[in-house]
């Protein structure tokens, strides 16, 4: 199937706030960009708003303000669906991959069932075509042996398999946007690289638009098309991950220096000196 050309994403001057003892506190403040098929990376601090700009994206805040100009997935204007109407989005054509497994997974219930459960919601199937659905997603993921994996439960399997497993999950449904949310941040070095080569690949033959929510600028820089540097809830640079060495913005100059590096200096790392100025987004964020 030929994927539909346009922006899968078009956000405007998206905000987020929360209701205190003193009023509404804002989290994310004038966030824009647009997404096509592509891989989007948001980077930034804890902290920073990226993770709130994902989750306000899929509609799971409920207990806080959002509002935008504009916030439309494939011409569809999300913040004015309602909550049944976002069901048929979320999950089917919207899917978001967690931080880590073990607090994603349902721990009483076999790993292959939940995997067959996001299909059943989304699609009137016989459960053996759900489970034979969830069976070839295990395997695209390169899980070997599906069929014993099918039937361990949470506790029974290794950080990585776990991730694979939420990835087959998100994934099943064939969904045109995909949100990952620090996906191997609990992963070894190793196991990250393999679970990033299997996002990278299902992404490109399926023609998903991805975003990457992280704080490590190097996955972004060699696994992303593009980077979104957020900081104080805003966007404040936009540029290609290839060109992330030309960054200008003093926030994501300093960022770039606290890394450390091997063979570099053994100097004591940079110091965000954080300043009020850095605040102010550059001209040439869209």
């Amino acid at each position: 199937m030929i994927a539909p050309t346009g922006p899968i994403l078009n956000v405007k001057k998206l905000n987020v706030s929360y209701r205190t003892e003193t009023g509404y506190t804002d989290a994310v403040r004038n966030v824009s960009f647009t997404l096509g098929r592509e891989k989007l990376g948001i980077v930034g601090e804890s902290g920073s708003g990226k993770s709130t700009v994902g989750r306000a994206l899929m509609r799971l805040l409920p207990s806080a303000r959002i509002t935008a100009e504009r916030m439309d997935f494939e011409g569809t204007p999300l913040l004015a669906l309602k909550e049944k109407q976002m069901l048929d989005i979320r999950g089917r054509r919207m899917s978001m991959i967690l931080q880590d497994p073990k607090f994603s997974l349902n721990p009483i219930r076999r790993v292959g069932d939940q995997v067959a459960e996001s299909y059943l919601i989304h699609f009137k199937c016989s459960k053996a075509e759900a489970r034979a659905k969830a069976m070839s997603m295990l395997e695209a993921v390169q899980i070997r042996d599906p069929e014993r994996v099918y039937n361990l439960y949470p506790h029974e399997v290794s950080g990585g398999m776990g991730q694979r497993i939420m990835i087959a999950m998100m994934l099943l449904t064939d969904p045109d946007l995909v949100i990952a949310d620090e996906p191997t941040s609990a992963l070894d070095v190793t196991v990250r690289l393999q679970v990033l080569n299997i996002l990278d690949t299902l992404v490109s033959e399926r023609g998903i638009g991805l975003i990457m929510i992280s704080h490590d600028l190097n996955l972004v820089r060699n696994f992303c098309d593009r980077v979104l540097i957020m900081y104080a809830g805003q966007v404040v640079e936009s540029l290609k991950a290839s060109e992330l060495g030309k960054a200008q913005h003093p926030y994501t100059l300093g960022l770039l220096a606290a890394q450390p590096r091997i063979g570099g200096s053994r100097a004591p790392l940079s110091v965000l000196d954080r300043q009020a100025a850095w605040e102010t987004p550059l001209e040439a964020v869209q």
